[in-house]
């Protein structure tokens, strides 16, 4: 995702093909399931929609329309739109102000209903719409004044400031029931098709920096084994609570996390993968591999951000780990693709290649666990720099098809 992106560089320091399958109805498990062909729209610093903040409405929703568009030219079947980038709506929500990202001012009316619209126009166009939610991220600073004086981040004992940024604490459970709240109340409006989780849940680390929850973890954290034990268990009780609430609310809509790919290396635990590695489970505190064994997700979307051959974190070792971790499961896998590193321009061979991410999909293809694929983000699916994404739509997407 848009800050994931930064951090892959630092946590990671010839595979035999399968044969391309068709592009429509895949084999195996869930068979006569099409493949899932989506793109992830950020909306958090304008990365990308809307272009920059302070757009007229109409000049939002023409952008907005065209990304739609593009899914649609590049043959995919759903779009994945950042609507809670930062404790905020881009819909008039009941718990949180207007996003910064629409106005330039945060609380501001942008004038239109940008998630209302969005549903609608991606439905029309035969587009699922995925709502993308960021459970605890509050702010890219750390100055309440730039909050709106109403903000619920203002309450004691909520947030942290880590690395220059403001985070809701995981460990206060008002904190849990209050975002879970805020994120429902889209669900309550719209009729989406999936609520989506990237992969921020406690911040990545920063050298040098400290993650103050000692409060918390001297209040709540009694039985547990350790400050890490507790830190997973926060999460994941944010992610078991929010699947059971939104199951009960609206049993149809689908409930999908993009956690970082690598959930263990197998140096700390044989059950983990064969790279080497910033891991979801030791440095995020994300046991992303129970979530799927408990049943609590109905997809994930590891982001798989690494060429094929790397030495760190090889995306021919994470495919298999992960279609290993559904299989036996309700979980749909989906591979998150890293499109943003498509680039003529890039000092890595592979990502000039625009062959390589089209390499991806036929890889993957060749394990029926996985059943799509994901790519970041909008920006590149629509410029498409080096051509990876015309050459993947060329080999693979043949005709387009609904995703389920």
């Amino acid at each position: 995702m848009a800050g994931a992106a930064g951090v892959i560089a630092a946590a990671t320091g010839g595979a035999a093909f399968a044969a391309p399958r068709s592009s429509g109805p895949l084999p195996g498990r869930g068979a006569g399931t099409p493949e899932f062909r989506g793109m992830w729209i950020a909306s958090v610093s304008n990365v990308d929609w809307p272009s920059r903040s302070g757009l007229s409405a109409a000049t939002q929703r023409k952008e907005l329309l065209a990304l739609l568009d593009t899914a649609v030219r590049r043959r995919l079947n759903a779009v994945v739109l950042q609507v809670r980038p930062a404790a905020d709506a881009l819909w008039p929500s009941s718990f949180e102000p207007w996003s910064q990202w629409l106005t330039g001012r945060q609380g501001v009316h942008p004038g239109w209903d940008p998630l209302g619209t969005a549903v609608a126009e991606a439905h029309a166009r035969g587009l699922e719409l995925h709502a993308w939610f960021n459970p605890y991220r509050v702010a890219n600073h750390t100055d309440f004044d730039r909050l709106v004086p109403e903000h619920p981040a203002r309450q004691d004992g909520w947030t942290v400031e880590y690395g220059g940024k403001l985070y809701y604490n995981p460990g206060v459970p008002e904190v849990r029931r209050f975002v879970q709240e805020a994120m429902l109340d889209a669900v309550t409006r719209y009729p989406l098709d999936a609520v989506h989780w990237d992969d921020y849940f406690y911040p990545y680390p920063v050298a040098g920096e400290y993650f103050d929850d000692d409060d918390a973890y001297e209040e709540y954290g009694g039985g547990f084994s350790s400050r890490a034990a507790w830190r997973r268990n926060n999460t994941d009780t944010l992610v078991r609570e929010m699947s059971q609430r939104l199951r009960a609310l609206r049993p149809a809509v689908r409930f999908g996390i993009s956690p970082f790919g690598i959930w263990r290396n197998s140096d700390r635990d044989p059950a983990g993968s064969r790279t080497r590695g910033l891991a979801a489970y030791d440095d995020l505190y994300a046991d992303t591999r129970k979530w799927v064994r408990e049943g609590w997700i109905d997809y994930v979307v590891p982001q798989a951000y690494w060429h094929i051959g790397h030495s760190t974190a090889d995306y021919a070792a994470l495919v298999p780990w992960w279609a290993r971790t559904v299989a036996g499961t309700k979980a749909d896998l989906y591979v998150g693709e890293a499109l943003y590193r498509c680039d003529a321009d890039s000092p890595t061979a592979a990502w000039r290649d625009p062959a390589e991410l089209s390499r991806h999909v036929r890889f993957a293809r060749g394990y029926p666990e996985v059943r799509g694929h994901v790519y970041f983000s909008a920006k590149q699916v629509a410029a498409d720099p080096n051509g990876a994404m015309a050459r993947v739509v060329a080999d693979h997407y043949g005709s387009a098809v609904p995703p389920r």
